[in-house]
């Protein structure tokens, strides 16, 4: 007999809390270091046209860098399910094979990156910004294969319950990326002073150090544990990375159809001014903040309902998903109410310059009234992925954001004249539109768990 489902969420929220709270902590750790590099760059003298440059290299690194890391979060489900299995050697095998499908990835993801200096300037881009975006873009673009080790280090271990070494790896390289963007933005303790150049090497220098530090913790554990990873063959199984492939292809094509709508909508908004798109920024920083939160949550979903699912409990994988869910709706609540009480101190942390803030702070008060479904659509994704189906997250992504939500920004961006604002309402029906859909998908899914 199940449990009643008031009781089942008392029990699951626990250990969900326990998974979820260090993942959540990680993500902004992440989410931490471009916070870091826009107040670095912020302090320059051409405050707004770094702000812009530095938000229009991350969202362009991103959308084909985080492209790479989400071909790589099958290991979600396939790690989560091995490990509630009971079968470690299957996990380590997953791992390896991560590895190796890294290597050829990177190059590939570093030429595209190269690809896109002459299609930003192309497409109109502000003169004075891009001249600061092209150095820091180049920076970024030699942390992609470090970026690739690490997700996949991550990914291993928090199937395996692993989540606290991920977070401890986070704080520690956001104190070498804020050392970093000290010295080479400004030129202490000797050297050259680099500016937005300077705060994309110190990017650089900080994921690989998370590369070395999750290679480093993932040996001591096996070490520690005998848990047998160096004791199996760490040769390329092609079929292994095919099957990676399948499940990680759709997520990535979610992931980059959801960051590269917001590249070009940076891309869109640098047509404007140097203090639309700074104040794109900020607001950017201020939704990605919150986000991180809820991509946590969901990603710890990811694991409990692979794990029950892999142990064959299908009453435990639906408390796992809702139990999740009403932890990323509680969260996300919080927040709106947040940036509602305070749009322009958010906005006047991060830039003095009265027309930046002025967009910063309307920004901020657009983003707050879509942060619930923001919440529920990426604690849904992770909970569908757990489960294997990585498909529908990203066709409502595809039909959501390009084909309503970008639509429609244009619209009221260039058309009416509303500029950022309007861009931004769209992108915000658009998320409300995904949420609402996922949720719904995620109910029928649910249910559908043990029959037949």
């Amino acid at each position: 007999m199940s449990a009643h489902p008031l009781e089942a969420l008392r029990k699951e929220l626990s250990p969900m809390a326990r998974m979820a709270a260090p993942i959540a902590l990680a993500e902004i750790g992440w989410m931490a270091m471009g916070i870091a590099d826009t107040l670095f760059v912020g302090r320059l003298p051409n405050s707004a046209e770094a702000i812009g440059a530095v938000s229009l290299g991350s969202i362009v690194f991103y959308t084909a860098g985080i492209f790479g890391s989400g071909l790589l979060l099958g290991l979600d489900t396939l790690v989560s399910h091995a490990y509630g299995r009971g079968d470690l050697d299957e996990c380590h095998r997953w791992l390896i094979n991560a590895l190796w499908s890294c290597l050829p990835l990177a190059p590939v993801l570093m030429a595209v990156l190269w690809g896109f200096v002459p299609l930003l300037r192309a497409g109109g881009v502000n003169p004075a910004v891009m001249k600061e975006t092209v150095p820091y873009l180049h920076a970024l673009t030699w942390s992609t294969l470090p970026l690739l080790v690490y997700f996949a280090l991550r990914r291993y271990l928090q199937g395996m319950n692993l989540v606290r070494p991920v977070m401890y790896a986070l704080i520690s390289a956001n104190a070498v990326n804020a050392l970093g963007n000290w010295v080479l933005v400004f030129g202490r303790l000797g050297a050259p002073a680099l500016g937005t150049a300077g705060s994309g090497w110190a990017t650089c220098i900080s994921r690989l150090y998370l590369a070395v530090v999750l290679m480093g913790l993932a040996a001591w554990h096996d070490r520690r544990h005998g848990a047998g990873l160096f004791s199996i063959r760490w040769t390329a199984q092609w079929a292994r990375v095919r099957r990676l492939a399948r499940l990680g292809v759709p997520a990535a094509l979610q992931i980059g159809l959801e960051t590269a709508v917001f590249a070009v909508s940076a891309a869109l908004i640098g047509r404007l001014d140097a203090a639309s798109l700074a104040g794109h920024q900020i607001a950017m920083n201020t939704v990605s903040l919150t986000y991180m939160v809820p991509l946590g949550i969901g990603s710890a979903a990811a694991v409990r309902v692979g794990q029950a699912l892999g142990r064959g409990d299908a009453a435990g994988a639906r408390s796992a998903g809702w139990t999740a869910l009403a932890l990323g709706a509680a969260f996300m609540t919080l927040s709106a109410a947040v940036l509602l009480a305070f749009p322009r101190a958010i906005a006047r942390f991060y830039s003095a310059d009265a027309a930046v803030i002025a967009v910063g702070a309307a920004l901020v008060t657009i983003a707050a009234f879509f942060q619930i479904f923001d919440g529920l659509q990426v604690v849904a994704t992770g909970a569908l992925r757990g489960a294997g189906d990585t498909h529908t997250p990203m066709f409502c992504h595809l039909v959501g954001y390009w084909g309503a939500g970008l639509p429609a920004g244009w619209l009221l961006c260039f058309r009416f004249g509303w500029g950022a604002r309007g861009l931004w309402m769209g992108l915000s029906a658009a998320i409300i539109g995904i949420g609402a859909v996922l949720l719904a998908l995620w109910k029928r899914k649910s249910a559908a768990f043990g029959v037949g």
